[in-house]
């Protein structure tokens, strides 16, 4: 399992948020927020957005923190990134 998240520095709605993503596939995305709790509401193209006082708890069930920059990047090699100009389907 590859699920990693990048630092609470993306701002919004008044507070700070993390980004969650896979480099694997969206299933193992989506059955690590099921079991983070994480509302399917928070997913949003190709990542879930984590409000920054969840990090730490996502990281303790296995997330891999690497930096925002880096997260991008993996998602591009793995063919997983998915931006608003992108047609789904």
């Amino acid at each position: 399992m590859t699920v990693l998240i990048d630092p609470p520095d993306a701002a919004g709605h008044g507070r700070l948020w993390s980004h969650l993503a896979s480099d694997t596939s969206y299933d193992e995305l989506h059955a690590f927020a099921r079991l983070a709790g994480i509302p399917e509401r928070g997913f949003d193209r190709d990542h879930y957005d984590v409000p920054s006082e969840w990090y730490d708890a996502v990281v303790e069930l296995g997330a891999a923190p690497i930096s925002s920059r880096e997260l991008v990047a993996r998602l591009i090699a793995a063919g997983l990134r998915r931006r608003k100009t992108d047609q789904l389907g």
